[in-house]
């Protein structure tokens, strides 16, 4: 756990595998601690972190695994319910993965004796990205290269099924929103739909492609960011359907975007893994440049702290963790 500033990364922690995604609990679970995931060829790896940024008694970072859960394939995404608690009695851990044989996992543990998972078969191609309701954790949304976007109970029924133009790339359900799922496509077309008519209500375009990673701003309903082609853009959904503010960011091509879940003008977008490395860039709305640029070997996913301006990215053998000053 150390800092390592020869990469300019805040903090590391070694891994026993490649790490293909990685993703902070998104929700409070009642304990001091933030629950982080990441999955690699063949399992997902549940720990805890807390840092010196947040407890002054701590001297860096402090990172503990609390459990390893064997998957048997890669890991492709991770989403977390809000239904995990460490504060219950037993604690509860929930989280859904989506492999590279097309199925979802949900995997319920005790961290004791009960370790379940159930599997969710469906989809007829890869899945690019799945998320927890935020509020109850009662169903399961998840988008795929089938061109479909399908949620999901937690017996693994299917609820409703959207069908798209093109690859679904990333799916957001908004806590203030609950009744609507955000849905990015390929094709450069981020849409909105109302889960009780299961209609679409309210379409965005890029008008570039392709889209890779879309993002639903937590502390701003009205703000959507995106990357397509190199650049990033971002929407107010109020003004137009077009963005408002769009930048040339990564050389080659970007791959995803993510909002800060504290300042509502914060985001960070990585490039494509070139032959050496991945290029983190974390921008502020207000400054004309990135303000913050990471390297990480061979890096992938991208995940912020639930309450600090902290993110991680994953790569071979680690996970690397940069803050950011607001």
């Amino acid at each position: 756990m150390k800092q390592d500033s020869t990469r300019n990364t805040s903090y590391t922690v070694d891994c026993e595998d490649y790490v293909h995604v990685v993703k902070f609990n998104p929700f409070d679970s009642g304990d001091s601690c933030s629950l982080i995931a990441y999955g690699g060829n063949n399992y997902v790896v549940v720990g805890t972190c807390r840092f010196q940024e947040e407890d002054a008694e701590v001297e860096g970072m402090q990172y503990k695994t609390l459990r390893t859960f064997h998957h048997g394939i890669r890991v492709d995404a991770i989403a977390w319910s809000p239904e995990t608690r460490l504060d219950a009695i037993p604690p509860q851990i929930r989280f859904c993965t989506a492999a590279s044989d097309r199925k979802l996992r949900l995997f319920t543990s005790d961290l004791q004796d009960k370790n379940e998972f159930k599997t969710f078969d469906g989809h007829s191609d890869y899945i690019n990205d799945v998320v927890f309701a935020p509020n109850e954790g009662q169903e399961i949304a998840s988008v795929s290269d089938d061109h479909t976007c399908r949620v999901w109970d937690l017996e693994g029924n299917e609820k409703a099924h959207f069908v798209l133009r093109s690859s679904g790339m990333s799916v957001c359900w908004h806590p203030e929103e609950a009744f609507k799922l955000m849905v990015a496509e390929k094709n450069g077309t981020i849409r909105f739909y109302d889960l009780i008519t299961q209609q679409a209500i309210l379409s965005l375009e890029c008008e570039q492609t392709p889209l890779m990673s879309a993002d639903w701003c937590l502390k701003n309903t009205f703000k959507i960011g995106a990357v397509a082609g190199s650049d990033w853009l971002i929407w107010d959904i109020t003004r137009s359907s077009y963005p408002q503010d769009k930048r040339p960011v990564h050389v080659d091509r970007a791959r995803l975007f993510r909002w800060s879940r504290v300042n509502e003008n914060l985001f960070a977008t990585t490039g494509y893994p070139g032959k050496t490395t991945t290029q983190l860039l974390v921008h502020h709305l207000g400054h004309p440049q990135p303000i913050l640029t990471g390297t990480a070997a061979v890096g992938s996913g991208l995940t912020w702290h639930r309450t600090l301006p902290l993110c991680a990215v994953g790569g071979d053998h680690k996970i690397f963790f940069w803050v950011t000053e607001m």
